[in-house]
């Protein structure tokens, strides 16, 4: 089967330009001897089947970053059969760049011309076959994220391979041509493959090539030296080499762009005019956290725009019970998008169980089998599928601020702010995928360089509340909303989100200045024009995450599920108890042994009787964070009573088991945050093991631990005491004045 690998700058569309060549075919794994993603598709539409390997996105093929070591490394040893260099037409100059170090290797090669569509609305014109001539290889126009010209570029590429390319260096021109060719014939004789690339490598002082070829190395640095090339850079060939591939494609590349008009020095393109605003130096932080509420507010708000609040004869008739499809769009006022279609799916839950137990009773199943089947595995998957598509929601606007470019933004104003706290922008993305999942996330930090900054950020990502937790916010703030007249859900899922954000600057601060001190490291990102995303794109980003849900929903969870119905109904002399003798039950004897731990946080011994529930909600958490939720019924069942009506899923359980209880709002908050904070869930904490090392393995799950705890703590006794606030504010300042001193240790002995 024939290897296409696509090769580019970051924000070129090469992922973009990925998803339309693969669809659905794409699949993750590891590059060979390195822990950093590896994208592979399949082109179906070609006589026979093409793989399509996805580059990371590198500027060179210096080896500076473990990207751009990947990068070459694949290109190099597994030779691909055709690279396909993405190039955004709109910054032509720039990505050459590139282009000119490919150029050197004998590998098939196409060159597609992304975005012109942006540059054709811009009135500028490329004259692509003056290009192609002069580049030495097939050019093709294309728009990834429309689709357009796609199948074409494959058939150029295709073309390309029935030609041999031999490589050829821009720099032959240049003062040290004769130093490169002087260093291919050494590399010749050797038979090194890619002689050329290798050659201009050696020149260039790469540290990979020194290491590899050192006597060729040593001999064209005296060879340069000898002949007194390159003095006006005083020996840094490096910096001679960068200045002739860019002189090179200033004389013969650059006159093929041809701009409808020049702009001034002053005038700003309409990106750099939103730009002006939403990377403001004050307003660019505000209006990020205000853009976040409305995504927050569009997902989980009972009451859209508040139309409740405002217009109260419509918030009434809102309230007032009603059929199906009033249940579905209205609450306490319009409800969001996201509460929209949660309702929605689960009436479909609710109508197949209810389907499914009449079915099985009709039967005449036993009565235990049923429980099993109804109560303990389709209620606990029913329970979770429900928050699938407020999770997809929520996924989506995230997908469509990064596919806009706007991420990139945040993280460059970010950078500025996490540079105080030791770390670089580079650490943001990573930290926001943590809103998605936190395996990926963890495993997108193996492209950080500092390897302290990266453990740091590791141990912080849970902080960045996963969608396999949002249904325990859910659930919680709805049963408190119900406590409080006039509090959304909305505003304290809201709220939980920025607790965990704040924890992790936090963490990161004393990490950084205490176990894992050092400097951030540097940080450099090119900021991508605005544009619209993709609609088939989103639509592959949301099939990814729905798959996997519904993966772990008919697998972990139901496995759990199935776990807990067993526990909850046998005691234990393995003796069938059912709903009537769950507290005396397995999983309640484990409850209440656990529940005092859970005193300092709110929902331990100051509990009644039935207080232990929320005890084992937490721990069956650590195994996964969805085993929360789907718990809730069976625990709700422990206790007794009647589920309220027109009430969400959850939110019914946590109202019934809050009631039974004498649980405090305070302490409500508290369990989200111990939820939100502790140790994640056994795929995430593996993969930190995998990550971090396991040396350093057992300090991550302590600092898990002791966070989780300490904020909890903090959140309930000053939800029940405000005066707390003034205790905790001084152990604070204890806490930094004992650092600042250790720092200062620390720099003494580190001068000394």
């Amino acid at each position: 089967m024939l290897t296409f690998a696509l090769v580019g700058n970051p924000n070129a569309g090469k992922t973009t330009l990925f998803n339309a060549l693969t669809g659905s075919t794409a699949h993750v794994g590891n590059w060979p001897g390195v822990t950093v993603d590896k994208r592979v598709g399949t082109y179906k539409k070609s006589d026979e089947p093409i793989d399509i390997v996805d580059l990371p996105g590198i500027y060179s093929l210096s080896p500076y970053t473990p990207e751009e070591v990947i990068a070459r490394n694949f290109i190099l040893d597994e030779r691909p059969d055709c690279l396909i260099n993405i190039i955004d037409a709109t910054n032509l100059e720039r990505n050459l760049y590139l282009t000119t170090q490919l150029m050197e290797l004998d590998v098939p090669m196409v060159v597609a011309l992304n975005m012109t569509d942006a540059l054709d609305k811009r009135g500028d014109h490329i004259d692509v076959k003056a290009l192609e001539k002069r580049i030495g290889f097939p050019v093709a126009e294309i728009s990834a994220l429309k689709g357009d010209n796609i199948d074409g570029l494959m058939t150029r590429a295709m073309e390309a391979l029935k030609t041999p390319r031999k490589a050829f260096s821009v720099l032959k021109e240049s003062a040290l041509g004769s130093a490169i060719s002087n260093a291919e014939i050494a590399l010749k004789l050797k038979e090194v493959e890619a002689p050329l690339f290798h050659a201009v490598k050696l020149v260039e002082k790469d540290s990979i090539e020194v290491e590899t070829h050192p006597a060729e190395a040593r001999a064209a640095e005296a060879f340069i030296k000898e002949n007194l090339i390159n003095d006006q850079f005083n020996g840094d060939t490096e910096a001679a080499i960068a200045d002739a591939r860019y002189k090179y494609i200033t004389k013969y590349f650059s006159s093929t762009l041809t701009r409808a008009r020049k702009y001034g020095y002053d005038e700003l393109s309409k990106s750099d005019k939103a730009d002006k605003v939403l990377t403001h130096k004050w307003a660019g932080i505000p209006i990020f956290l205000m853009i976040m509420f409305a995504i927050f507010h569009m997902t989980f708000s009972e009451n859209f725009l508040y139309l409740g609040s405002i217009i109260p004869s419509f918030g009434e008739w809102c309230a007032v019970e009603g059929g199906a499809a009033k249940t579905i769009f209205f609450a306490t006022g319009l409800n969001s998008p996201g509460i929209i279609f949660f309702n929605a799916m689960e009436l479909l839950t609710g109508s197949i169980g209810e389907g499914l137990a009449a079915g099985l009773e009709g039967l005449g199943t036993n009565p235990i089998l049923l429980s099993l089947l109804i109560d303990g595995a389709w209620g606990g998957i029913a329970s979770v599928l429900s928050f699938l598509p407020q999770i997809l929601v929520l996924f989506l606007f995230f997908s469509i601020l990064e596919d806009t470019g706007y991420m990139a933004r945040v993280a460059f104003m970010l950078d500025r702010i996490f540079r105080r706290f030791g770390v670089s922008g580079r650490a943001f993305m990573p930290m926001i995928m943590g809103f998605g999942c936190s395996v990926p996330a963890m495993i997108n930090t193996r492209t950080m360089a500092d390897e302290k900054e990266r453990q740091a950020t590791v141990r912080v990502i849970p902080f960045f509340s996963c969608g396999a937790k949002l249904p325990i916010l859910l659930a919680i703030s709805g049963a408190i909303a119900t406590r409080v007249d006039g509090l959304n859900a909305d505003l304290i899922t809201y709220g939980m989100y920025l607790l965990g954000i704040v924890v992790a600057l936090i963490s990161l601060l004393m990490m950084r200045t205490t176990t894992q001190r050092g400097e951030a490291s540097p940080f450099i990102m090119e900021l991508p024009a605005y544009h619209m995303p993709g609609f088939r794109n989103l639509m592959l980003h949301l099939w990814d995450k729905a798959k996997h849900f519904i993966e772990k929903a008919f697998t972990i969870i139901l496995i759990s599920c199935i776990a807990i119905w067993f526990l909850s109904n046998f005691g234990w002399s393995w003796n069938y108890v059912g709903e009537e003798g769950m507290d005396q039950s397995i999983l309640a004897s484990i409850g209440k042994l656990i529940q005092p731990i859970f005193t300092p946080l709110g929902f331990g011994s100051q509990l009644n009787e039935n207080g232990w529930v929320f005890a084992v909600a937490a721990i069956l958490g650590l195994i996964a964070k969805e085993d929360v939720i789907a718990a809730f019924g069976a625990l709700a069942a422990c206790i007794g009573g009647t589920l309220a009506n027109g009430m969400e899923e959850g939110v019914a359980e946590v109202v019934l088991m809050m009631n039974a209880t004498g649980i405090s709002n305070a302490a409500l908050v508290s369990f989200i945050a111990f939820n939100m904070l502790t140790i994640p869930c056994f795929a995430a904490v593996a993969t930190a093991r995998g990550e971090i090392g396991k040396e350093k393995f057992k300090w991550t799950l302590l600092f898990w631990v002791v966070v989780s705890y300490l904020v909890s703590t903090i959140v309930y006794t000053v939800g029940v005491a405000v005066w707390m606030i003034a205790i905790w504010a001084a152990a604070a300042v204890f806490v930094a004045v004992g650092i600042a001193l250790y720092n200062r240790y620390m720099d003494k002995k580190e001068r000394k």
